[in-house]
Parts: C-alpha cells; structure tokens; sequence
C-alpha cells in the first residue's frame, strides 16, 4: 500500500519552502509555520514512514541526535528555560500530518504547549512488562 504524499514530503522535494534550522543526511529541522510558541520547531526524518515504530534504526539514531542538538539552539536563540517534545502516532493520538515528526515547542510565559495529564492507575505491571520485554528481544 502506497503512503499518500505529505506536506512533509513536500518540503523535502523542495516544493515548499521552509525555514531551515538544520539538516543532515537523516533529518531536516524547520520552524513550524503554525506555532504554539515562538521558535515552535519541527524535526523530521527524511526517511518516509508514518509512525515512530516504522522507523528504521539509523533514522531513530538520528533523529535522537539531532532532537537535543536542535532543542539547545532553539533555547538559546529565544531565551526560553523549558519546553515540550511531542510526538503522534496515529489519529487517535492527535497526528494530524502522517509523516513521523517531533515539535519542540518552547514554553514562553502563556505561550506554548497546554496539557492536561489524566493519570490512571498502574493494573498488571509486572505482567504487562514481561510482555514487552519479550517483544524486545524477539
């Protein structure tokens, strides 16, 4: 099944114009044109995949390079002391451009991001970590 081309994708081609923050063979980071905040900053791979878990591990690495790489420039360069990564995968979860990408999203004074976090209660623990272990090593 095909992937349907996104602005991402786009942008990458060089059909759109961005404005670049950094780039390298894996990743490209780029202010997002529609901010939360001032210097609200997307890093993307290059490589197309939908969802975090698509990824393969040389883009992985790379974009964990990269996200405190350009996390620290984006906090010097607005003077913000904190800030939010954010990361969807699917609709459910809030994706709203199929295309693996991450914000960092400065907090300055009222701008940037709100959440409101409804904690539950941890049921199975040692159960449900056995299970994911197992996926990990399989």
């Amino acid at each position: 099944m095909t992937q349907a081309q996104t602005i991402f994708d786009r942008i990458l081609a060089g059909e759109i114009p961005c404005h670049r923050l950094y780039e390298n063979e894996h990743v490209l980071a780029f202010l997002d044109v529609g901010p939360l905040s001032r210097g609200h900053a997307l890093v993307i791979p290059k490589e197309r995949k939908a969802f975090l878990h698509e990824l393969s591990d040389d883009s992985a690495a790379a974009i964990g390079r990269a996200l405190p790489r350009v996390a620290r420039a984006v906090l010097q360069a607005t003077g913000a002391e904190h800030y939010n990564v954010l990361q969807n995968n699917g609709a459910p979860a809030h994706q709203a451009v199929f295309h693996v990408h991450f914000h960092i999203i400065p907090k300055l004074d009222d701008q940037g991001l709100g959440i409101e976090w409804n904690s539950g209660t941890l049921e199975d623990g040692e159960t449900l970590a056995a299970r994911i272990r197992e996926h990990l090593e399989g």
